[in-house]
């Protein structure tokens, strides 16, 4: 499956050379471009995710696919993946996509087309960015001591880069060279993504490619070529190179640096592609180098800065997470709460679509750098198919829109003058703070109403292997750097946190999530007050007398029309069991009410501002497994049937056991629950009187106490 992308391209096509097709993408606008080289034909432009929506941001930019691999031809033989051929494939698509002149970014083998086009096109090239250069100015001596060509008596380590072995064993060397590539810990999705790009080309492929460095010379296999190529560079060069590369040794990253007259940036602790494990710090970095092949900045007439106890009032950055409306209104209700603590207290909010119109409604000011953010609710609908959702995967699908708002979210913060940062399971925010504590600037707080990501049954030993994985990062985390949360609060009570453990030789989630987190108990997002006379809450949403109400429901997100369209099915039957039923289907803010089938009585409605009134008014509602909607249901004891989705680890394992806990609603599985079986559970449930446990009405007040205490 391919993930959604964070910024979509302004113009894409192909361009021909000598028979050779060659896909490319423009993104953005502003001078200088910038040209992303493609670099080995092991995989393709999409390795350069992390650093395009940045850069088009400010930037022209250009990728391409190299010859080999991606949507570009694979032509047949060593003579065609010459250097010289790939830096003339540069040059025709700068000519096809008008661009003059640019600067150059290049990984590993996508050095040598850049030295080449730097040394022999100079009036092309505004300066050059290598990333753990590939070329032979330093040797990795464990590497050199095999045969390319030759069959060996051995499969162990760099044996394994031979061609018998590519062909017999493709995706074995794939593992293998990638794991080397990503040497950092922690590093199992950037792996993945890897071999699944490395497996759109072969290993004939591939082995062209390396007889072409082997047997045809200059620059990729001859130490002195490319030290002559070096010192002929006239541009600004900037050579970046992590001491941990296990792929190329540092010292060729030097020593290029010294012939160029560059800079060095070393990455301690960093493998091959620091552009992947350290992208903040590599997209900040590539932004300052491209900053300074301009002319000087104008400087502005006049600068204000104000003395911290002369600032007339507090400030704050609120991060909402769109994946479901709950966090909205849970989200409000606090800052209400804070302000209410704090009236002077200023709140911008850093939201997108569905959270914005829950914003507005409430009059809240959404920081205009919202506009900016990728769409991680649209990238949730898109992994969705039918009432199935594996959510872990989905989340670590969405590493490049991650990545991309958290550089909206730097600007934000380094622009704002902000006193403190909420983050409401604002995931970008809170890893990648964790992965750059240095650029911590102001106190934060971290929300969420769960921890621990569980794997799901079928997932097998990987899935569990790497759920555990991205737990133990996040322990790690939180251990070497506790000052990045100077608050965390979890959305429930210690019972509430599931009495599963994060994998095999880690912590119990209880245990650590009791050390490391406040809790405030629930929090609703409405005044139960103001729901305490159902009656009149019922005449003023106009359900009529002796009527009963089912709402159908499926949440902000948008994933949740198949079981719409079940209930819907199921209206009829369920409508001859119970003669005054009326059923109200709430399609939300991301289905079109008119995508949905029409029944004879049943009302569709689209989004609903105050759904949290008609939660608290039916006699029975429908929804899909969110842990908001079931709760606000469980607080107004409200009868309840929800359809946890499947793959779904936060709704299968964590909402499920707090609902098991309050003795809350009736559990109901999709794919065996036919129309029959939904309208007889209607029919049952409807108006049944309830036992469950109470839910706290203070969680928001308790929340707001614990934040404002940084203010």
């Amino acid at each position: 499956m391919r993930a959604m992308r964070a910024c979509q391209p302004t113009e894409d096509g192909f361009v021909e050379r000598d028979g050779v097709k060659l896909h490319y993408e423009v993104f953005g606008a502003g001078e200088p471009t910038v040209l992303l080289l493609p670099t080995w034909s092991i995989i393709h432009s999409r390795h350069w995710k992390l650093q395009v929506p940045d850069l088009a941001r400010r930037h022209r930019v250009v990728t391409f696919d190299g010859r080999g691999n991606g949507r570009s031809d694979r032509p047949v033989g060593a003579e065609a993946y010459r250097t010289s051929e790939f830096a003339a494939d540069a040059l025709a698509v700068m000519d096809a996509t008008g661009t003059g002149r640019a600067v150059l970014v290049a990984l590993s083998a996508g050095s040598f087309w850049a030295l080449e086009l730097g040394a022999f096109h100079p009036d092309r090239v505004a300066g050059i960015v290598f990333v753990g250069a590939a070329l032979p100015l330093a040797t990795l001596p464990e590497r050199e001591v095999h045969s390319f060509t030759g069959r060996l008596d051995t499969t162990e380590g760099w044996a394994k880069f031979n061609q018998h072995y590519w062909r017999e064993r493709y995706r074995e060397f794939l593992e293998f060279f990638f794991a080397k590539v990503f040497s950092e810990p922690h590093s199992t999705k950037p792996i993945e993504d890897a071999v699944a790009w490395g497996l759109e080309t072969d290993a004939e492929t591939l082995i062209a490619t390396q007889l072409a460095r082997v047997r045809l010379g200059g620059p990729v296999s001859d130490p002195e070529a490319a030290a002559d190529a070096a010192r002929r560079l006239r541009c600004p060069v900037l050579v970046v190179h992590g001491d941990a590369d296990a792929v190329r040794p540092h010292a060729a990253g030097a020593t290029l640096a010294e012939l160029s007259a560059g800079q060095l940036v070393t990455f301690e602790g960093s493998g091959h592609a620091p552009h992947v494990r350290d992208p903040v710090r590599f997209n900040l970095l590539l932004r300052e180098f491209i900053a300074s092949l301009g002319p000087p900045a104008a400087r502005p007439a006049s600068r204000r800065w104000t003395h911290a106890l002369a600032r007339r009032c507090p400030k704050a950055l609120y991060v909402s997470s769109p994946i479901g409306l709950g966090h909205a209104r849970r989200d409000v209700a606090i800052a209400k709460q804070l302000r209410g603590l704090r009236p002077e207290l200023e709140i911008d909010w850093l939201a997108q679509d569905p959270v914005t119109r829950v914003l507005e409604t409430e009059g809240e000011r959404v920081h205009p750098a919202s506009a900016l953010l990728a769409n991680e609710s649209a990238h949730i609908e898109s992994e969705a198919t039918g009432h199935d959702l594996h959510a872990f995967q989905a989340i670590r699908r969405m590493d490049e829109i991650l990545l991309s708002n958290f550089m909206v979210f730097h600007d934000a913060v380094a622009d704002g003058g902000y006193d403190l940062v909420v983050g409401d399971e604002a995931w970008d925010v809170d890893r990648l703070l964790h992965e750059n504590p240095e650029l911590k600037r102001t106190a934060f707080t971290w929300m969420t109403d769960f921890v621990g990501w569980l794997p799901m049954p079928d997932g097998g030993d990987h899935e569990a292997a790497v759920t555990a994985d991205y737990n133990a990062e996040m322990i790690e985390h939180i251990a070497r750097f506790p000052r990045v949360r100077d608050r965390a609060i979890f959305v429930g009570n210690p019972e509430d946190v599931v009495p599963e453990r994060f994998g095999p030789g880690l912590p119990a989630i209880r245990d650590w999530t009791a050390a490391h987190y406040d809790f405030c108990g629930y929090i609703t997002g409405y005044d139960a007050a103001e729901l305490a006379d159902t009656e009149a809450l019922r005449a003023g949403l106009g359900y009529r007398p002796g009527e009963r109400v089912c709402l159908v429901t499926v949440g902000g997100s948008g994933v949740g029309g198949p079981l719409l369209r079940k209930v819907i099915a199921a209206f009829p039957l369920a409508k001859r069991a119970v003669p005054e039923l009326r059923m109200i289907v709430v399609a939300g803010p991301r289905i079109d009410p008119a995508s949905l089938p029409s029944s004879p009585g049943l009302e569709v409605r689209a989004f609903v501002p105050d759904l949290y009134r008609h939660l608290a008014a039916c006699d029975l509602a429908v929804v899909q497994g969110g842990l908001a909607t079931c709760m606000e249901l469980t607080a107004n004891r409200r009868p309840f049937l929800y359809f946890p989705l499947a793959h779904h680890f936060e709704q299968r394992f964590h909402v499920a056991w707090r609902l098991d806990r309050h003795r809350a609603g009736r559990r109901m599985d999709y794919e065996t629950s036919d129309p029959d079986a939904i309208a007889a559970a209607i029919a049952a449930e409807i108006g049944r009187p309830v036992d469950y446990l109470p839910v706290e009405t203070d969680g928001a007040a308790r929340a707001a106490r614990a934040i404002a205490e940084l203010l």
